[in-house]
């Protein structure tokens, strides 16, 4: 089991360790021996010109910027909207949460051209809040909470009633601090969906000042009529790091919070 174990991780690695070494070739090494692992040496002549002559610097802090709002807005919203439809009676709460499921499981591309209208309708386009608008609550993030509100004793909410506290204070003070898990798994999956986006921000985005880091890196890598396999194995470097390093800081709670949230 184990043998098995390390053959698949290493399967899975694989790919990610060869993109790391090639981000540190010269296109000359590409062209003459594409298939070799290592490179000649670990120059950071890539990464620089990734910032320098690309420009990444700017669309690393738009993509920055559009996360951070995605997960803030997501983990507020979401969060409300979980506690309202697990904890508060409501005439029309069954049928609200169908229609988070419904909107959960329609396909991206059906409401996509829709989206897209209501966003030129609004003068959003080229602008990064017109990046940002879809992405500020999501069907699934709503689900997961309230699944996970409904695992919290509601005699704790009732006995805080009872002591005189409001619902602001219960959501704020009681249940927000309980729904770590939850919460750290709502944002790992937003800012995975904000920060890999590539669709949404390709068609909304028209100049470069509002491009996000897939796009600068595709219209990077096809810059010239050969493709610049350093650059862009360099540029998909600096989009892993801050997935991975946020994923490895909330790992456990992220398990914990699919877990215990129904989603198995």
């Amino acid at each position: 089991m184990y043998a098995a174990v390390i053959l698949v991780v290493a399967a899975l690695l694989l790919p990610f360790v060869w993109v790391v070494f090639g981000s540190f070739k010269t296109q000359v090494e590409f062209m003459t021996d594409p298939g070799a692992w290592f490179p000649h040496g670990f120059p950071l002549d890539n990464y620089v010109r990734l910032f320098t002559e690309e420009g990444f610097g700017q669309h690393f802090v738009n993509s920055a910027i559009v996360s951070f709002v995605a997960v803030t807005a997501n983990v507020l919203f979401s969060s409300m909207a979980g506690y309202a439809l697990a904890k508060l009676e409501f005439r029309g709460r069954n049928l609200i949460f169908s229609g988070v499921i419904f909107a959960w499981i329609v396909p991206y591309v059906a409401i996509f051209v829709p989206q897209f209208l209501i966003i030129v309708q609004l003068g959003l386009v080229n602008t990064l809040a017109g990046i940002i608008a879809p992405l500020l609550v999501s069907p699934l993030s709503v689900f997961i909470m309230r699944q996970f509100a409904y695992s919290l004793p509601s005699d704790l909410l009732e006995a805080a009633r009872v002591d005189g506290a409001g619902e602001a204070r219960l959501f704020f003070g009681i249940f927000l601090p309980l729904s770590g898990p939850a919460v750290a798994t709502i944002a790992i999956l937003s800012f995975l969906g904000s920060w890999n986006s590539f669709l949404w921000p390709l068609i909304v985005a028209q100049s470069e000042g509002t491009f996000t880091l897939p796009v600068a890196l595709a219209v990077a890598s096809q810059a010239s009529n050969t493709t610049d396999f350093g650059i862009l194995l360099a540029g998909a470097v600096v989009v892993l790091l801050p997935v991975l390093i946020l994923f490895l800081f909330l790992q456990k709670y992220f398990i914990q919070g699919v877990a215990t949230s129904g989603i198995k």
